[in-house]
């Protein structure tokens, strides 16, 4: 779903929206977004206004094209909770880790207000309260494919019983 905004109708809004620098070779330049509304309640708050639905709209046609036998669905939604969409979901998984893991990782990715984004989500204690299981994951990725597929094997026999 993260492709959504590298479509229309989302390329001709943000390019409207901000002018046409957002939309490089016919790709959002997420940079340049995020600095427009991770430090802006108004234009995020835009912005999501935007996506969400999309998003919904797309999450429910992908739920029509799961085959019968499918057992277990995966989705990851980064604002799950925030965007009022958990109740799409049979269960949720909280991913969680340090603060400090967790900023790290985002600046190492390149992102740009890191602090601003923080300020939108729910914390990490929120969410994991909100959610049917949490995985802590301030370890490598292994370890945490390790932890998930265990839950999703410990998922799929109960579902099975």
């Amino acid at each position: 779903m993260h492709d959504l905004l590298d479509r229309e109708p989302l390329l001709s809004a943000l390019s409207e929206r901000w002018g046409p620098e957002v939309v490089v070779d016919g790709n959002v330049d997420r940079t340049a977004v995020g600095s427009r509304v991770f430090n802006n309640p108004d234009e995020l708050a835009w912005l999501e206004s935007e996506v969400h639905p999309l998003v919904r709209t797309e999450l429910m046609g992908w739920f029509t094209k799961l085959p019968p036998e499918a057992n277990v669905a995966v989705v990851e939604v980064p604002l799950l909770f925030e965007g009022e969409m958990a109740g799409y979901f049979d269960l949720t998984i909280a991913i969680v880790a340090d603060e400090s893991v967790r900023q790290e990782r985002a600046r190492s990715r390149g992102h740009a207000g890191v602090e601003g984004r923080e300020t939108r989500q729910l914390t990490q204690d929120e969410k994991a309260a909100h959610a049917t299981h949490v995985i802590e994951n301030n370890g490598t990725p292994e370890e945490l494919e390790r932890k998930l597929a265990d839950l999703v094997a410990e998922v799929t026999v109960r579902k099975s019983l």
